[in-house]
């Protein structure tokens, strides 16, 4: 079945105690994960709704990525902490803990290959870790401010991250040598009032021809303190390291892109939240207006597609994580 975005409604919801920062589908499809405030980790199993629960963080639990074959998931959370897991253990236990990063670990990335996970945070660096053992293999140092978000190039041999200021490093994979610095300025802004930047790539992700990295954020910011601003999603051309398109809200709807994936089918998908509440963003390739919108009824905080392309996990404030489903109901 095609992906049909008009048609898509919320199918289904799975509660948790605590508000929801991240999600994750397995790469399986069976099951799909969360990261929440309380520092745990759910499992949901999407055919029965059975939950299970992973503790082993001490702060939220801000990213999650898995082994190329599912069994392994990676966890990392505002304490710094990696910790490696069996993904479909009936009674989850950490299987491996590093203290990655100090401070906030923000963003994760597995290599094409499934060699590496790259990790970057608040203490400026990216760092390269061996998937299968946890060792670190080197420290990527080139940034100024907390750097929120990294991805790999598809063909793995190259790697971006992008910080607070919205400069993005282009590194190669093999020897940790910057290739080239660029910046997208509508994804950051200095706020004189607040005395500090706003905005950086909340999320990052390159489409499949390699020509193309789209990262969200926020833009047109009026209040930092506040978060007031819009969500934009920034596609930027990865050989002249330049704005192609810039999608937005024409309803100008506040809040900030959490999430964005990349649908072969000729869309963008992008989860938002903030003061405006919580939507699903159906844009062109190359067009700035989305050509279609979702209310979720609460700030989403992340989004992740299902291998079978037609479902949407989103994680929200409210505690609970939403499954759209890109197809008419039945």
């Amino acid at each position: 079945m095609s992906a049909d975005p008009m048609q898509t409604h919320i199918a289904k919801t799975l509660a948790h105690t605590s508000p929801l920062i991240s999600c994750r589908i397995d790469p399986t499809g069976r099951f799909v994960f969360a990261g929440a405030e309380d520092s745990k980790v759910v499992r949901w199993e999407l055919a029965t709704g059975n939950k299970v629960e992973f503790i082993g963080h001490e702060s939220w639990v801000r990213s999650l990525a898995f082994s190329a074959n599912g069994e392994t998931l990676i966890t990392g959370g505002h304490d710094g902490k990696l910790i490696w897991w069996s993904a479909a253990a009936d009674a989850p236990v950490p299987l491996r803990t590093v203290q990655g990063h100090d401070g906030w670990i923000r963003d994760f990335a597995v290599s094409p290959d499934g060699q590496f996970l790259a990790s970057c945070g608040n203490d400026l660096k990216v760092k390269l870790w061996s998937l299968a053992d946890g060792g670190l293999v080197r420290e990527l140092l080139g940034h100024e401010r907390h750097v929120y978000g990294v991805a790999f190039h598809p063909d793995g041999k190259q790697l971006v991250s992008g910080d607070l200021t919205a400069k993005f490093v282009h590194w190669e994979v093999e020897t940790g040598k910057q290739v080239r610095t660029f910046e997208i300025a509508s994804l950051s802004k200095y706020d004189p009032g607040f005395m500090a930047y706003y905005g950086g790539p909340f999320c990052l992700e390159f489409h499949a021809d390699g020509k193309r990295l789209f990262a969200g954020g926020i833009t047109n910011v009026s209040n930092a303190f506040a978060g007031v601003g819009n969500p934009i999603i920034v596609q930027i051309d990865w050989e002249q390291g330049k704005d192609a398109v810039t999608h937005l809200s024409k309803g100008g709807v506040q809040g900030t892109a959490w999430g964005l994936t990349c649908k072969p089918e000729g869309f963008l998908i992008g989860a938002t939240g903030g003061q405006g509440g919580g939507h699903l963003f159906f844009w062109k390739y190359d067009q700035k207006d989305e050509f279609h919108t979702l209310n979720l009824g609460n700030v989403a905080r992340d989004l992740s597609l299902h291998p079978d392309g037609l479902q949407i996990a989103t994680a929200h404030y409210d505690k609970n994580l939403r499954i759209s489903l890109m197809a008419p109901k039945t």
